[in-house]
């Protein structure tokens, strides 16, 4: 008897541990059925998450799904830490790199709902380094000739640095003269502060004239220094009183401090430490002055979910209200239209605006991945994505840690979990 009540307990454990619709720390959960899901279905994708893990091609994942406000699927699968071998827990902790962006655009627009900023008015104001830039006018890739530099047209707008139109841009990808010219700055080797940062970046030129022209960038780590600026706190400080304590997101943060927490932080393959040119994985137990607003957090499966249900929800979670529904609703529309047109590197890709902080989809049909017009994504340089869509009332969080696999699984999982959906 006793043999028989241990093995349904076990069961029981694993199917808490690992099931699709486990306890997912105070979001509610329902089975894949009760939201429109099909269990078959979605259990391919945790065939194909493991037998790929048990393959070595990723070392491991967390997969969430919540739709109508239930958690449906939560899965952690392969490895914490694969040269460890150490299993992969549901609370890891994962560098998320550009998914930052979201947190510090949101932490923005609070400042923008209480009046300290409007998003007409110009960087300048508030950071003088980005006052008076200059532009190059031959950024093309290939090109040989010595950088010719004019002033602005107009100055950077806040809004230019929310959807990325600043004519700032990013070194570590791309082949453009202004681009190597980053690469050159070490603009982040010493990991300065977010007013030196800025300073920095003020002395390099612009790759195109404000608000022509999408170009992935250092924008959002601007708007970090502009959120110190404005708040008077810094850029963790003011995020953590407004946006991660009230949600509950108690393991994001710029920097792991806590020896507790530190065997949490998950790993990438040896071999897959890199994304582009003079880019490689940070090491969050060691803490720096650099809070970058772009690219500088850390979080769980579970915080960040908390964080999208809250933006699905219309700005509030649990009786905490970090935004207005009609500031979210601006925030995900899309703010390029035809003033502003696609870079050479223009990330969201076919089908896709941008918005402030996310990419928004315009149309069903255009773009390679399945998904409705008005869901909003972005996703981090080591493995994490996520994506919001309104229209089916769903979010996933998926999180891994190899930039190499990136790209394939997002699309990957995304095409599964749509296929998932029944009703």
């Amino acid at each position: 008897m006793r043999i028989k009540r241990t093995v349904v307990l076990v069961s029981a454990l694993w199917w808490l541990t690992l099931g699709g619709w486990a306890h997912a720390d105070g979001l509610p959960t329902g089975k894949p059925e009760e939201v429109g899901l099909s269990s078959d279905r979605i259990a391919k994708i945790t065939e194909m998450l493991r037998a790929n893990t048990a393959k070595g091609e990723i070392p491991g994942v967390v997969l969430l799904i919540a739709r109508h406000g239930k958690v449906a699927y939560f899965e952690n699968i392969g490895f914490l830490d694969p040269q460890a071998k150490s299993p992969m827990p549901k609370d890891a902790i994962l560098r998320i790199y550009s998914m930052s962006k979201p947190i510090t655009t949101v932490a923005t627009m609070i400042l923008f709902e209480e009046g300290k900023i409007t998003l007409d008015e110009p960087i300048g104001k508030y950071i003088p380094a980005l006052a008076k830039p200059q532009v190059a006018t031959n950024n093309a890739v290939g090109a040989t000739s010595e950088l010719q530099l004019v002033p602005t047209n107009r100055a950077i707008s806040i809004q230019d640095l929310m959807r990325h139109t600043s004519g700032l841009t990013y070194g570590f990808f791309g082949d453009t003269p202004v681009k190597k010219m980053y690469v050159a700055a070490k603009l982040w080797d010493d990991y300065p502060d977010n007013a030196e940062f800025v300073e920095r970046l003020g002395r390099l030129p612009l790759a195109y004239q404000p608000g022509t022209t999408w170009d992935y960038s250092h924008s959002t780590d601007v708007l970090g220094r502009l959120v110190e600026v404005v708040s008077g706190k810094s850029l963790y400080a003011f995020e953590k009183e407004r946006i991660l304590d009230p949600l509950g997101m108690a393991d994001t943060s710029f920097y792991v401090t806590d020896e507790g927490k530190q065997g949490r932080i998950a790993e990438p393959f040896s071999q897959d430490r890199t994304f582009g040119v003079d880019a490689n994985f940070n090491d969050p137990r060691v803490v720096r002055k650099w809070e970058s607003g772009g690219g500088g957090m850390v979080s769980t499966a579970i915080d960040y979910a908390r964080f999208l249900q809250m933006l699905l929800d219309g700005g509030a979670l649990d009786g905490k209200r970090i935004l207005g529904p009609k500031t979210v609703a601006y925030m995900t529309a899309d703010h390029l239209g035809g003033g502003a047109v696609p870079g050479p590197y223009y990330l969201p890709g076919p089908g896709y605006g941008f918005g402030l902080g996310f990419a928004v989809r315009r149309d069903a049909g255009a773009a390679a991945t399945n998904g409705s017009a008005g869901e909003y994504n972005w996703g981090g340089a080591g493995g994490t994505a996520f994506w919001v869509d309104p229209k089916e009332q769903m979010f996933v969080v998926f999180m891994m840690q190899s930039p190499n696999q990136r790209l394939h699984y997002r699309q990957l999982l995304r095409d599964m979990i749509y296929a998932a959906i029944v009703k």
